[in-house]
């Protein structure tokens, strides 16, 4: 799919995606400082160079539908409008963390803004998206389900049973697969012997499409096509959103399955470098303006860092809550 034309591309349209993936990318390049300097321990799964993603599809969806993420959600929850405040918390362990520091990188979780948390397990999200969009057609809500899951999961039997239950119930789901080419260390051809992910949802009878998900604008016009279409009753939809991660699959990763050529000439294609260098060339920003995003971007993460940092930990006492479903809850 191409990007929006430029005639629709505004100056503040631009600059507030700019901005946001900018936040998104602050905030994980920060990550990675702090896991070094082991104020973050566990998992940790970077989003670098998917920001677009996040961002071209949270500004397509609203505030009724649910987002069910993956183990790299960080973006995912911050485009969203989790706090990021309570993001960094959450990955410090703090008792201010989205999840009470009970879930870590990997479980990011906020009801208010319906963002069903993260999944540690390679397509488990996906049974769970189905069963959140079941659960809006039969309470007949207006709102749909969003599901992101990597391109190792295609492989998954829950991909497959998945789509299969979503077409045939015909639920308001739109399953967004990041398709950065590589499952963990694999290369996607070197497990899948069909490679085209929009290709086998077509298999079960979706409406399927691939996007260039480096672009921002593209992705946020096919998730508001596919939105809309699902919204009208024309039953689930997929997009295959191709991306690329700059960083490793985690920091245990040490990167043996790709040359660093091969990163390097995505870099240079990255979310960032393209959407600031379109909105340049159409004389819709400066310089200054990405200085003052960029600028923006860090101080909030700097906030983040010394909320977390201050944030107490959780009691004692507490441990042994939320184990079980308490009385009355």
């Amino acid at each position: 799919m191409s990007a929006a034309p430029e005639a629709l591309v505004t100056r503040e349209h631009g600059l507030a995606l700019l901005g946001e993936m900018l936040r998104i990318r602050a905030f994980e390049d920060r990550c990675y400082r702090l896991y070094g300097e082991l104020k973050i321990r566990g998992f940790l799964h970077l989003c670098n160079g998917e920001e677009a993603v996040a961002v071209g599809a949270m500004r397509a969806l609203g505030p009724d539908d649910a987002i069910v993420s993956t183990y790299r959600e960080h973006g995912h929850a911050l485009a969203r409008g989790v706090p990021m405040t309570a993001v960094m918390a959450e990955l410090y362990g703090k008792q201010s963390g989205c999840s009470r520091g009970r879930g870590g990188s990997m479980h990011l979780f906020d009801v208010a803004k319906r963002f069903y948390g993260g999944n540690a397990i390679v397509a488990g999200g996906l049974p769970v998206a189905v069963g959140l969009a079941l659960a809006q057609k039969l309470r007949s809500a207006t709102g749909l389900t969003a599901c992101f899951f990597g391109d190792g999961a295609v492989a998954e039997g829950e991909f497959h049973e998945s789509l299969n239950l979503a077409a045939l119930w015909r639920l308001p789901v739109l399953f967004l697969c990041e398709n950065n080419l590589y499952g963990m260390g694999t290369a996607l051809d070197r497990a899948e012997s069909e490679v085209d992910v929009a290709a086998k949802a077509r298999g079960y009878r979706l409406e399927a499409a691939a996007v260039d998900g480096m672009d921002v604008f593209a992705v946020e016009a096919a998730v508001a096509r596919a939105a809309a279409a699902i919204r009208a009753g024309a039953g689930p939809a997929l997009l295959e959103l191709r991306t690329y991660r700059f960083r490793a699959h985690s920091m245990f990763d040490p990167q043996l399955y790709r040359d660093k050529a091969e990163i390097d000439a995505w870099q240079k294609k990255g979310p960032l470098i393209t959407l600031t260098t379109r909105m340049k060339a159409a004389g819709l920003m400066t310089e200054d303006d990405y200085r003052r995003l960029d600028a923006a971007a860090a101080a909030e993460v700097d906030a983040a860092v010394a909320f977390a940092e201050a944030a107490p930990w959780e009691p004692i006492a507490d441990l042994e809550r939320f184990v079980y479903a308490e009385p009355g809850a």
